[in-house]
């Protein structure tokens, strides 16, 4: 376990504290805060201890070339400000206010590069380091890592979100109560062929959903139509399935599928068992899949969900996620630790309003995903363990 920000002395000290505001924003307006309210108790506990507060974040992708206005933090700090009820000023040169938002972090191009002297600049005239941006976790840039080298010998600790995702994705995996069910979608199989490998052995059962689990149909000689295959990953998926039915890990494939012709709302659909046929492509899982996939749901104790299980933005191929989703819901409320990794997974949650029904939703895609393959992360190796 690493130390946290409420166990350190903030009193007349300031906090450089690394965050992730990487919120969705259309014309300068935050389409989700989220993340923004996430960090609220860490923040606070600095405040309401005498601390001051340098906040870093960065938000989308800009050149690296300097100051862009579609990617000022400018809204952010504006929206925080209201949040706490007090004013947060947008500013890489104001030294002196109880909290400051510095602006993003990506206008540097030091920030990506992990460069050192970059990171000496920003951790200039700050007494202790907060890592509480597990969203970038799994990123080496300077405010992730070269930053906290360059403050070697003062305190450097995790803020709660940080810990709280730690936690879940870490401790409750490593001691999760059985039934362990992991369900795991999206697009491509290449991005979730390690979490599948590191679990295996590990969970009772994998769920594949997505357009990943075509690679898989097509290693079992099952014709998928038009629908999206890695055709390089398909002899990986093949050698996946022989070591599944080897280990004590049931690895669960759609049975049947929802299927068009074209990604678009209200188009015709047509709902295939086993193969699909010419000219279709895969978009949703189908009704016996989902019976399936969610009887095997309702009996968990712990379920870890990484992936949407079709196009869960158009409808009606958001109907196969939605069930998963309700039936993740439904065994929580009976007692089962359910925990929902960041990106898509996340976003599903909020379009069906199933926020408060899980246990934890976390801040980060990437990074929780990187957690379910079994890897650590340098950035939260350089904070200081709680001895």
């Amino acid at each position: 376990m690493k130390q946290t920000i409420e166990q350190i002395d903030v009193a007349g000290k300031r906090v450089l504290m690394r965050v992730d505001f990487n919120v969705p924003t259309q014309d300068g307006v935050i389409k989700d805060d989220r993340r923004i309210q996430m960090t609220l108790p860490s923040i606070k506990s600095v405040l309401d201890r005498g601390g001051k507060l340098t906040l870093l974040s960065h938000l989308g992708r800009p050149s690296g070339t300097g100051f862009e206005k579609a990617f000022s933090l400018a809204p952010v700090a504006t929206r925080l400000g209201e949040l706490l009820g007090r004013t947060v000023v947008c500013s890489d040169e104001d030294k002196t206010s109880d909290i400051v938002l510095a602006e993003n972090l990506r206008f540097n191009s030091g920030e990506k590069l992990g460069d050192a002297t970059y990171a000496k600049q920003l951790a200039k005239r700050c007494d202790i380091y907060c890592n509480n941006a597990f969203g970038t976790a799994h990123r080496n840039h300077a405010s992730m890592v070269a930053v906290p080298e360059a403050m070697q010998g003062k305190p450097r600790v995790a803020g709660l979100l940080l810990a709280r995702e730690l936690q879940y994705l870490d401790d409750a995996i490593a001691n999760a109560q059985k039934p362990f069910i992991a369900v795991i979608g999206g697009a491509k199989v290449s991005d979730k062929m390690g979490a599948i490998e590191n679990l295996l052995g590990k969970v009772d059962s994998i769920i594949i959903g997505g357009a990943m689990a075509y690679t898989f149909l097509v290693a079992q000689d099952i014709e998928v139509g038009a629908s999206l295959v890695e055709s390089d990953r398909i002899e990986d998926a093949r050698s996946m399935i022989a070591i599944a039915s080897a280990s004590s890990t049931a690895l669960l494939l759609p049975s049947d599928h929802v299927c068009a012709q074209e990604i678009a709302e209200g188009t015709q659909v047509h709902v295939s068992a086993g193969s699909i046929p010419e000219g279709m492509m895969g978009l949703d899982i189908g009704p016996e899949t989902v019976e399936c996939y969610s009887n095997v749901i309702q009996n968990a104790k712990t379920i870890v969900w990484n992936g949407p299980m079709g196009v869960f933005e158009i409808p009606p191929f958001d109907a196969g996620t939605r069930h998963i989703a309700q039936a993740i819901a439904q065994a929580t409320r009976q007692g089962a630790i359910s925990i929902v990794g960041g990106g898509d997974s996340a976003a599903a949650i909020s379009a069906f309003g199933l926020e408060e029904e899980m246990t934890h939703i976390s801040t980060g895609g990437g990074a929780s995903l990187q957690m379910l393959e079994g890897k650590g992360f340098k950035s939260v190796a350089m904070l200081d363990d709680d001895v």
